[in-house]
Parts: structure tokens; C-alpha cells; sequence
């Protein structure tokens, strides 16, 4: 008998959109090979569902807050029914932009250099344009500490950077981080399997959230990534060693910057996309496995205790 597959979807971040369609693409495989399956949301009905159709398993097919970050994990943990991804601590790590940093420099993985800044504190505008001129410099990119899928995120110039700066003021601290030019390679690790790796050109100004998730952004993938050998070990070694280092499970995806030969971490997303634009099963896809595949791997991946 087929397993009892609860898909975990929706949600309250800003990536809901792409949590649904992500559920929509798994549940059409999963119901294809015949699994029962539900699709959830993680509302105040939840646990009550969750309880009623007992399943053995849930895919979290969440992105963003709440759904990436630790507290549904949680929520799991404590109903003790086996789930996809990384347990709740990291998840908490990976999500964190400032905490997977320090991590990364701790253990000599190359990241951009960046600066902390609170909307709590007055802003002394000519101060901080003199702060990211010395310790990072312009270009610079504008973050939240905690979002994915490059929400909310600017890359500015010294006369732009407030009118950019003010769009994030709903965050209480955002990272401004030196911008790194150069090419874009992104790496799916799955368990202990260094997967591959895939290269972006977009044809916006960065591959910003549009590129990632809207087809008439036309950015072109492009895999086999043309780099030698030795700087192809390398990438995946680092996204390995990151996947390791933050204790993550089943299956990540590492964004990184190539640029003057060497790579710079941006991050590691603990959760990464199954929509028919997403990356992890296009390089799942070129490596000879399927969509379903990739699914039934996490699936029998899933544990409780992480």
C-alpha cells in the first residue's frame, strides 16, 4: 500500500505563491503513482488535519518564513511524524543571512562582506554612505536578514541607496553586503550526493525573483556548466561542506558568485523550489533522475530528530 502523503503548502511569507505551485507539481506526480495525498495549509486548522488524515509522511513544500525557518519543523518534531528537509535548528542557521555567514567565514568558506544596519537608530545619511564606502564599497546590495527568493533585494549605487533603503523599512535590521559581480552557479547537494551544479544568465539586472520564477524573464539555464574540472570540485565541495558544516538534511541548493576564479556563498536554501522553472530537478533532470523520482528520495529522506 502507497504512503499517506500530507503536502505541506501555501503559508504566510512573501514566497506563498511558489510554496502552491510547488505543491501543485509534487502532488501531480505523487497522485500519478498512485499516493494519497493532501495538500495543507500551515493555519490555525493544521494540527487538527494534520491529526485527522495521520499521514506518514508530510513534504514541506513551504518557502520563506515560517514554512524555512525552523518553526514548522518544530511543530513536527513535537507531533513526531517524520517530515522532508532540515530539522529546526538548520533551518533556524540557514535562513538567518547573518548567522550562516559567520558560519561560513569560521570555517574559510569565502562570502561577500557585509554591515548590519538598524531602522531603530536615526539615520546620519552621510555617515553610513562613508561606512559602506570604507568597509565594503558601491555597488552594494540591500537584504532582508531572513526572506528567500531574493525578496526584497536591491543592488545600489551612493544615489540610489536610500530610495532603496526605505522600501525595507518594515524590517527592523537589513544586511548591506558588498556586491559581487561575476557569474552565477548554483549547486544542489542531495544526502551525501554532491548532485551538480547549473549556471544562470539573466537577462535582468540580477537574477532577482521575477528571473527565478517568471518564464518571461527568459533567463537562460545553462547546464553543463562550462568551468574546468578542478573549479567544478571545487563549488561542489564548498556547497557540500556548507550542507555539512550547518547540519542540513535531504536535499539543498547553494547560491554562489564566480568571479576573478574563485566563488563566493551567498547562501544555502534549506528548501528549494519543485516548480517546472525550478533548478534542483533540472540538474536532478540532466544527472538522469526524475522528477519523481527526486520526490520519492526526499520522501524516504524524511525522519523526525533532526
Amino acid at each position: 500500500m502507497k504512503k499517506k502523503i500530507l503536502i505541506l503548502a501555501g503559508g504566510f511569507s512573501r514566497e506563498r505563491e511558489i510554496s502552491l505551485k510547488t505543491a501543485k507539481a509534487v502532488n501531480l506526480e505523487l497522485k500519478k503513482k498512485k499516493y494519497k495525498t493532501l495538500i495543507c495549509e500551515p493555519d490555525g486548522k493544521f494540527i487538527k488535519n494534520l491529526r485527522n488524515f495521520k499521514p506518514s509522511i508530510v513534504f514541506n513544500a513551504l518557502h520563506g518564513r515560517y514554512g524555512e525557518d525552523g518553526y514548522i519543523q518544530s511543530l513536527l518534531e513535537n507531533e513526531k511524524i517524520k517530515y522532508t528537509h532540515s530539522g529546526p535548528l538548520a533551518s533556524s542557521i540557514a535562513i538567518d543571512k547573518e548567522i550562516s555567514k559567520k558560519i561560513f567565514i569560521k570555517n574559510k568558506i569565502l562570502t561577500p562582506k557585509y554591515i548590519k544596519f538598524n531602522f531603530k537608530k536615526n539615520i546620519n545619511k552621510k555617515k553610513l554612505i562613508n561606512k559602506i564606502k570604507n568597509k565594503i564599497g558601491f555597488p552594494a546590495v540591500i537584504k532582508p536578514f531572513n526572506e528567500g527568493s531574493s525578496v526584497q533585494v536591491y543592488i545600489c549605487n551612493k544615489f540610489n541607496f536610500f530610495k532603496n533603503l526605505i522600501k525595507l523599512s518594515n524590517y527592523k535590521e537589513v544586511m548591506i553586503e558588498k556586491y559581487i559581480p561575476g557569474r552565477e552557479i548554483q549547486v544542489a547537494i542531495l544526502g551525501n550526493r554532491k548532485l551538480g551544479a547549473i549556471e544562470l544568465k539573466p537577462k535582468r539586472k540580477f537574477y532577482d525573483y521575477k528571473a527565478k520564477y517568471n518564464a518571461n524573464a527568459k533567463t537562460e539555464h545553462i547546464i553543463p556548466v562550462d568551468l574546468k574540472k578542478k573549479y567544478m570540485k571545487k563549488v561542489l565541495d564548498i556547497a557540500y561542506k556548507a550542507h555539512r558544516i550547518i547540519g542540513c538534511s535531504g536535499v539543498t541548493r547553494s547560491d554562489f558568485k564566480f568571479y576573478n576564479n574563485k566563488f563566493y556563498l551567498l547562501e544555502i536554501n534549506t528548501q528549494p523550489g519543485m516548480t517546472s522553472l525550478s533548478l534542483v530537478p533540472e540538474i536532478a533532470r540532466f544527472n538522469k533522475i526524475s522528477f519523481i523520482e527526486l520526490i520519492e528520495w526526499i520522501l524516504n529522506d524524511a525522519s523526525i530528530n533532526k
